[in-house]
């Protein structure tokens, strides 16, 4: 196999800083304002996962907590064994270079692509789903570390900090693989922004910007976040 560059130009490099900076400074921006009480989904939930681990205290049966567990647990383990396929699927790719370019040659807005142009573009992919691959199986994991906080939970009679500490920690425990669970899921967001790169730069710049806008408005703005926080 030979490596041409000549068709991986400077706007593509351009493309790849924006998507690469732009993922970035997004992650950034929602971790740090939700840190700093801007509402989001992200901040809300948090207040709701303190609520829930405040009754798994009360409950004597934890049922219910075995249950949410199991669910959000299911979530992570559907997303990892999906990314396996996806991996799959494009080291397949890899081995059909000169047929997928042909292919592509032929859709509208479909600038050429040569051999070493096409693998850098899924090399990218590849990098993007086995980070999200990481992901997924390390939230699946802190999943079971709160299924073992719900087995440990204190009495009903225990002393008030003991309570009160157990639940600042099963909540932030919780919380972190949410958030872990969302880096995976914002990994598959930015993957699929990345699909346009195969006709042109400019698609995928634009894919990017419309994919941010897209988080942020699920984030920040969405109707989810205002049934949560009671705003109509």
């Amino acid at each position: 196999m030979t490596f041409d560059s000549s068709t991986f130009t400077v706007i593509d490099y351009f493309a790849i800083a924006i998507f690469y900076f732009g993922w970035l400074g997004y992650a950034k921006f929602a971790r740090r304002a939700a840190t700093n009480g801007m509402p989001s989904l992200m901040s809300v939930m948090v207040r709701f996962r303190e609520d829930w681990w405040r009754g798994t205290i009360r409950r004597d049966l934890k049922i219910v907590d075995a249950n949410i567990i199991l669910t959000l647990s299911n979530g992570a383990t559907f997303f990892a064994s999906t990314t396996i396929l996806i991996l799959g699927a494009l080291l397949a790719l890899l081995g059909t270079t000169d047929r997928a370019i042909e292919i592509l040659a032929d859709l509208p807005f479909a600038v050429k692509n040569d051999t070493f142009a096409w693998n850098c573009k899924i090399v990218v992919l590849l990098a993007i789903f086995i980070y999200a691959f990481f992901k997924f199986t390390w939230s699946l994991r802190q999943h079971f570390f709160c299924s073992v906080m719900v087995g440990a939970a204190p009495d009903t009679d225990a002393d008030c900090q003991v309570r009160e500490d157990f639940v600042r920690r099963g909540a932030r425990m919780a919380s972190t693989a949410s958030d872990t669970f969302n880096d995976g899921l914002r990994a598959y967001y930015f993957g699929l922004s990345v699909l346009p790169w195969f006709l042109n730069s400019w698609l995928f710049i634009a894919s990017t910007v419309v994919v941010i806008g897209i988080l942020y408005h699920r984030e920040f703005k969405s109707d989810a976040l205002k049934a949560m926080i009671g705003n109509n």
